[in-house]
Protein backbone atom coordinates (compact mmCIF):
# COMPACT_ATOMS: atom_id res chain seq x y z
CA UNK A 1 0.00 0.00 0.00
CA UNK A 2 2.92 2.39 0.70
CA UNK A 3 4.78 1.30 -2.46
CA UNK A 4 7.99 0.48 -0.58
CA UNK A 5 10.23 -1.85 -2.54
CA UNK A 6 10.77 -5.33 -1.06
CA UNK A 7 14.54 -4.72 -0.96
CA UNK A 8 14.19 -1.50 1.06
CA UNK A 9 11.55 -3.10 3.30
CA UNK A 10 13.97 -5.91 4.09
CA UNK A 11 16.65 -3.38 5.11
CA UNK A 12 14.18 -1.65 7.43
CA UNK A 13 13.03 -4.98 8.88
CA UNK A 14 16.62 -5.99 9.64
CA UNK A 15 17.20 -2.77 11.58
CA UNK A 16 13.93 -3.21 13.48
CA UNK A 17 14.79 -6.83 14.23
CA UNK A 18 18.25 -5.93 15.60
CA UNK A 19 16.53 -3.44 17.91
CA UNK A 20 14.01 -6.07 19.06
CA UNK A 21 11.04 -4.07 17.80
CA UNK A 22 10.08 -6.95 15.53
CA UNK A 23 11.02 -10.61 15.32
CA UNK A 24 10.72 -13.20 12.60
CA UNK A 25 9.72 -16.77 12.13
CA UNK A 26 10.96 -19.06 9.38
CA UNK A 27 8.90 -21.61 7.57
CA UNK A 28 5.75 -21.82 5.51
CA UNK A 29 3.71 -19.69 7.92
CA UNK A 30 6.67 -17.50 8.86
CA UNK A 31 7.25 -13.81 8.48
CA UNK A 32 7.80 -10.75 10.63
CA UNK A 33 5.79 -9.87 13.71
CA UNK A 34 5.94 -7.29 16.50
CA UNK A 35 8.19 -8.31 19.39
CA UNK A 36 6.42 -5.88 21.74
CA UNK A 37 2.86 -4.78 22.22
CA UNK A 38 1.77 -2.03 19.77
CA UNK A 39 1.26 0.44 22.62
CA UNK A 40 4.90 -0.08 23.71
CA UNK A 41 6.42 0.90 20.34
CA UNK A 42 6.66 4.59 19.52
CA UNK A 43 7.25 6.37 16.26
CA UNK A 44 10.26 8.02 17.92
CA UNK A 45 11.83 4.63 18.61
CA UNK A 46 11.29 3.54 15.02
CA UNK A 47 12.76 6.76 13.62
CA UNK A 48 15.84 6.46 15.84
CA UNK A 49 16.39 2.85 14.73
CA UNK A 50 15.80 3.40 11.02
CA UNK A 51 17.09 6.95 10.53
CA UNK A 52 19.63 7.32 13.32
CA UNK A 53 18.02 10.25 15.08
CA UNK A 54 15.28 12.85 15.17
CA UNK A 55 17.29 16.07 15.32
CA UNK A 56 16.22 18.47 12.55
CA UNK A 57 19.82 19.43 11.70
CA UNK A 58 23.00 17.36 11.84
CA UNK A 59 24.89 19.70 14.15
CA UNK A 60 22.42 18.95 16.96
CA UNK A 61 23.04 15.20 17.14
CA UNK A 62 24.63 14.54 20.58
CA UNK A 63 25.57 10.99 19.50
CA UNK A 64 27.84 12.23 16.70
CA UNK A 65 30.76 14.32 18.04
CA UNK A 66 32.03 14.98 14.49
CA UNK A 67 28.95 17.00 13.52
CA UNK A 68 28.93 20.11 15.77
CA UNK A 69 30.46 22.98 13.86
CA UNK A 70 33.07 25.41 15.12
CA UNK A 71 30.49 28.18 15.41
CA UNK A 72 28.14 26.42 17.84
CA UNK A 73 28.96 28.80 20.72
CA UNK A 74 27.84 31.85 18.74
CA UNK A 75 25.04 30.22 16.72
CA UNK A 76 21.76 31.81 17.73
CA UNK A 77 19.75 29.46 15.49
CA UNK A 78 21.13 26.51 17.44
CA UNK A 79 18.73 27.49 20.24
CA UNK A 80 15.80 27.25 17.83
CA UNK A 81 16.96 23.92 16.34
CA UNK A 82 17.46 22.50 19.83
CA UNK A 83 13.93 23.44 20.90
CA UNK A 84 12.45 22.19 17.61
CA UNK A 85 14.27 18.89 18.06
CA UNK A 86 13.05 18.53 21.64
CA UNK A 87 9.44 19.14 20.59
CA UNK A 88 9.73 16.67 17.70
CA UNK A 89 11.20 14.01 19.99
CA UNK A 90 8.49 14.58 22.59
CA UNK A 91 5.74 14.31 19.97
CA UNK A 92 7.17 11.27 18.14
CA UNK A 93 7.75 9.52 21.48
CA UNK A 94 4.07 10.07 22.35
CA UNK A 95 2.72 8.42 19.18
CA UNK A 96 2.47 4.63 19.40
CA UNK A 97 1.87 1.95 16.79
CA UNK A 98 -1.44 1.24 18.51
CA UNK A 99 -2.49 4.87 18.04
CA UNK A 100 -1.60 4.70 14.34
CA UNK A 101 -3.62 1.50 13.92
CA UNK A 102 -6.61 3.12 15.62
CA UNK A 103 -6.33 6.18 13.38
CA UNK A 104 -6.12 3.97 10.30
CA UNK A 105 -9.32 2.21 11.38
CA UNK A 106 -11.06 5.55 11.93
CA UNK A 107 -9.99 6.60 8.43
CA UNK A 108 -11.47 3.42 6.99
CA UNK A 109 -8.12 1.97 5.96
CA UNK A 110 -8.52 -1.76 5.96
CA UNK A 111 -5.83 -4.18 7.02
CA UNK A 112 -4.73 -5.99 3.89
CA UNK A 113 -3.15 -9.40 3.89
CA UNK A 114 -1.35 -10.15 0.67
CA UNK A 115 -2.39 -13.71 -0.02
CA UNK A 116 0.06 -13.99 -2.93
CA UNK A 117 2.84 -14.78 -0.48
CA UNK A 118 0.99 -17.10 1.88
CA UNK A 119 1.60 -20.75 1.11
CA UNK A 120 0.58 -23.80 3.10
CA UNK A 121 1.75 -27.37 2.53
Amino acid sequence: RQEISPRYSEQIFQKLKRSVIIDSKRGPTGGYFLAKMPDEITVGEIIRVTEGGIDPVLCMDPEDPTQPCGRSKECVTRIIWNEAGNRLKEYFDSVTIRYLCEKAQEMGIRKELDQRFTYYI
